[in-house]
């Protein structure tokens, strides 16, 4: 992924891409990705916006359509939500038909993600105050401890009134009675009438005996109070006249959601997340190291595709009811593993390029945050992802042997957040002495492991070249690792630039139509990134050589040819577009790489018909890859041309 600053632009082309504002139902963003749901896809829309600059990859997934960008999703989301006027015209948007697995994780993300840092920030401040005094434990005893501590608590503290706010907008309702409703649940006078009703008193509202349920620090109870407030809103604007609306809508609202919640709601909603806690509670209990391996080895399966945020309310269950939780223990081994392979891939790498690529995406993972390392560098090549999986498991067995768990909720898991294994002073939860030993031992292995392993099994290394497309890029180096082997005996002038007195005519491959590279419909050839040169529409279905030359690559799906003349001029000939995914099927290759080739002997033949039925383009990009080393570059011929014809003349 190259960088990009005008996000602006990117955000605009992004909308144009997937068919404009009016294909577009709902957009929303997590930590890495703009997550975009679209009434229908364009066939086209998924490659080309992999291919913008700026972006790393697309994942369409849970109904989603999902632009994975990475830490500057924020400064493109904010340019999409004022393009699309999402604040004004989101309630009036119809809702698309999705399953309801695939509605409760979209949920989870818009609900979740905007404020993901807000915790991770508190959880940081957490892990500070615990080495702080683990190293001087009479820190825990000022003032300055105590304002700090109330400071890493509050967002967990006020969660409910953080969901009201993402909430409302996700369900599309009136965000400051989603508030006042949510502000009710955490009003210390409600935990005031819970802690009664604890110690044996019973309070009734009306005829309903209240319950001891508290609501600090919930999830689900919240999330399902705006859920049905969206309804009910609805409901009563739609009954009450104009003149009544604007006070009687939250009044309703207000002395209907409130009790419902605490009588019915809560409990019910606190009921099912607690036995999902314990369901992977119990699943731990019988088998820790089972547990550990899959959280381990596949959550960053997950991650992939964009469903990681479900399991955000059972983490929060577990802090709430036990004090600690073992899942995030073991997803950071997840999460530090694939930032370790990035940084094996950086290591063993010869392309400088990538390497920076691998270096940008392993840091980025310091911080929780692994997007770019899967999409950019480990899953790109494969091999590097499976050795991440594999040390994650394995840091996270290695971790539950030792009974590793968090204290602290990690809003990113990851090498900062490892400090949330110490014990922390003021708590009252279950004492696991080896907690943090196992999580740092873990972590090694984690590292240490995917580091390694990266090593011996390796991967195909990106080759070095200004092109995007890993295909074209081979093309592209054939030549220059050809010409590299070249016997020392071969003319000087092979070695030399042509001279601005020697021009050089490169005749036209095929019989066709000649049009500008930038007419081309790929932007790695129009944007002028492999080199400068022309393009012919083919009217038959051969290709012969331009040139007098020497034949240096011949890619292996046959779609491409690179030459190279006796003074230096190297020429690519890229027949189609993408038609490296045809996998050499329409191609019959005339020639074989080493050979000497004369202007206008036939190199290769190919089914033009069978290209085209694959939604192939047949335009065929003959580009001069090395035009730095020349004066100039001119196109002379335009439009129809026989095989054979003057197309260009180098200087």
């Amino acid at each position: 992924m190259a960088q990009v600053r005008d996000y602006t632009k990117l955000a605009k082309d992004i909308i144009v891409a997937v068919g404009g504002e009016e294909n577009i139902v709902n957009a929303a963003r997590c930590a890495t990705r703009l997550r975009l749901v679209l009434k229908e896809t364009p066939a086209d829309a998924h490659d080309k916006i992999a291919s913008m600059t700026g972006v790393i990859t697309v994942v369409e997934n849970g109904g989603q359509f999902q632009v994975v960008i990475g830490t500057h999703v924020g400064d493109v989301f904010d340019v999409v939500a004022k393009e699309l006027h999402l604040d004004e015209k989101q309630s009036d948007m119809p809702e698309q038909k999705q399953s309801v697995l695939n509605r409760v994780i979209a949920t989870m993300s818009a609900v979740f993600a905007p404020f993901i840092y807000i915790l991770a920030a508190a959880g940081i401040l957490q892990g500070v105050l615990i080495i702080v005094t683990m190293f001087a434990p009479s820190f825990a005893n000022t003032g300055t401890y105590s304002l700090l501590s109330l400071m890493s608590w509050t967002p967990f503290t006020f969660l409910p009134i953080f969901i009201a706010v993402t909430a409302s907008k996700h369900f599309k309702c009136n965000t400051f009675i989603a508030l006042v409703c949510c502000c009710a649940l955490v009003n210390p006078d409600l935990s005031a009438l819970a802690g009664r009703v604890a110690d044996g008193e019973v309070i009734n509202f009306l005829c309903f005996k209240l319950s001891e349920t508290t609501y600090t620090s919930s999830v689900l109870p919240p999330l399902f109070l705006v859920w049905i407030l969206s309804y009910l809103e609805r409901f009563v604007q739609k009954k009450l006249p104009d003149a009544l609306k604007a006070l009687f809508t939250p009044f309703i609202c207000l002395i209907v959601m409130v009790p419902l919640t605490v009588l019915l709601i809560g409990p019910l909603s606190t009921l099912l997340a607690n036995g999902i806690a314990n369901g992977y509670n119990a699943i731990y209990n019988f088998a820790p190291a089972l547990a550990a391996a899959v959280i381990g080895g596949v959550w960053q399966v997950i991650v992939i595709f964009g469903v990681h945020w479900g399991i955000t309310p059972v983490v929060l269950a577990n802090f709430a009811n036990q004090g600690f939780d073992t899942f995030q223990a073991y997803q950071t081994m997840a999460v530090m593993a694939q930032m370790a392979a990035a940084f094996g891939v950086f290591i063993k790498s010869r392309n400088k390029e990538f390497k920076g690529v691998a270096l940008s995406a392993g840091v980025t993972g310091i911080f929780g945050i692994t997007e770019p390392a899967i999409y950019g560098v480990t899953l790109r090549l494969k091999k590097p992802f499976i050795c991440g999986c594999i040390a994650g498991a394995a840091g996270a067995v290695t971790a539950s042997l030792f009974h590793a768990v968090y204290y602290t909720y990690a809003g990113l898991p990851g090498v900062l957040t490892v400090v949330n294994a110490l014990y922390p002073v003021d708590s009252t939860a279950q004492v696991f002495p080896m907690a943090f030993i196992g999580e740092l031992i873990g972590a090694a292995v984690a590292i240490i492991g995917a580091i390694v392993l990266v090593q011996i099994v390796g991967f195909e290394d990106p080759v070095p070249a200004v092109c995007e497309t890993p295909a074209d890029a081979e093309a592209v180096s054939g030549m220059e690792t050809a010409a590299a082997k070249a016997p020392a005996n071969v003319s000087a002038a092979a070695e030399a630039p042509v001279s601005a007195k020697t021009p050089v005519s490169v005749k036209a491959p095929m019989t066709g139509k000649v049009i500008p590279l930038s007419e081309v419909a790929d932007e790695v050839f129009s944007c002028g990134a492999l080199g400068e040169g022309a393009a012919v529409e083919p009217a038959d279905n051969k290709v012969y050589a331009p040139v007098d030359a020497k034949v240096e690559s011949i890619f292996d799906t046959k779609h491409a040819i690179g030459l190279t003349t006796d003074n230096g001029m190297e020429l690519l000939i890229h027949v189609g577009i993408d038609t490296v995914k045809l996998n050499g099927a329409p191609f019959t290759v005339k020639t074989s790489v080493g050979s000497r080739v004369k202007a206008g002997d036939l190199l290769l033949e190919f089914d033009a018909e069978a290209i085209k039925a694959a939604g192939c383009p047949l335009t065929t990009p003959v580009i001069i890859t090395n035009p730095d080393d020349f004066s100039s570059i001119a196109i002379c011929a335009e439009g129809s041309v026989n095989h054979g014809d003057e197309m260009i003349v180098v200087k």
